[in-house]
């Protein structure tokens, strides 16, 4: 396949705003997914990565593409590579969003490189958000998002050896109705977390997949409870899928000056590995 990589940088420096308030019934279903609480009052702290739950995009039905993502170009790039997926990401936090506040992302395109891979082309596009809360400076995202070709079968890691337990684990079963209620909160079309058939005919998975983002969110909602205070970065990045065949867990182990974590199921491959950092 050719891929105009010099027509798709033309993209870099694009930029888009959403905003949207911050209600306490959005918190509600957010710690309701997790099983989780906190004070759903005007004022309260709301939890770290409710803002991935916040002013998503809303195209039309009539606009998504076959994978239930919005169709390409507009604000994204329109990469011809049939799959897209969130590769890794970097957050710094500097101050709690707020219920009743409007949150403001204004997102960026940094970059956009084609590299090969060992299953073909591969384009990563990289998206910075800088998410203000009632006019305060919030946090400052790094999205890496990789687009890839259809294959027959599902990329991964086999070879990679099993994860090791951490010091702290928790485990987690991978439902299609957690899937599910994560995709409703974020607005989230992509078929690969809630049509079976399709991620198994179309896209060469065995199952549903995991979310990245909500791996993420569970990662750094475990760093809170080990440290007792949510961190100041998060970094992380996706290493092998996890499907709703199997449970997984959540491990952290400490280091000198950050927590290490990871998403695994029982005797597989790291799938998500991240650092959170105070």
């Amino acid at each position: 396949m050719d891929i105009d990589i010099d027509h798709l940088r033309g993209w870099i420096g694009r930029e888009e705003v959403h905003a949207e308030p911050l209600t306490g019934a959005l918190v509600g279903r957010f710690n309701a997914t997790f099983d989780r609480t906190s004070s759903l009052d005007d004022g309260a702290e709301a939890p770290p990565m409710i803002h991935l739950c916040l002013g998503q995009p809303t195209a039309p039905t009539t606009e998504l593409g076959p994978d239930g993502h919005p169709a390409r170009g507009g604000f994204l790039p329109p990469v011809p590579l049939p799959r897209r997926m969130w590769a890794a990401g970097a957050l710094e936090f500097h101050a709690p969003l707020r219920i009743g506040e409007t949150v403001r992302r204004r997102s960026v395109i940094e970059d956009v490189v084609l590299k090969e891979g060992r299953s073909g082309p591969l384009c990563f596009v990289t998206v910075t958000h800088h998410v203000e809360s009632g006019n305060r400076r919030a946090l400052t995202e790094r999205q890496d998002i990789v687009y890839r070709m259809a294959q027959a079968t599902a990329p991964g890691t086999p070879s990679a050896p099993p994860a090791p337990e951490g010091r702290s684990r928790r485990s987690v079963a991978a439902t299609p109705t957690l899937l599910f209620r994560y995709s409703a909160l974020t607005f989230n079309g992509h078929r690969i977390h809630y049509d079976r058939s399709y991620t198994r005919d179309e896209e060469g998975y065995p199952g549903l997949v995991v979310h990245g983002p909500m791996q993420a969110t569970m990662l750094l909602q475990l760093a809170q409870e080990v440290r007792g205070t949510p961190p100041a970065r998060f970094d992380f990045r996706s290493l092998s899928p996890l499907f709703d065949t199997h449970d997984f867990t959540l491990n952290a182990e400490e280091e000198a000056d950050a927590l290490r974590l990871w998403t695994a199921r029982d005797a597989g491959p790291v799938a998500m590995e991240a650092r959170a950092r105070w």
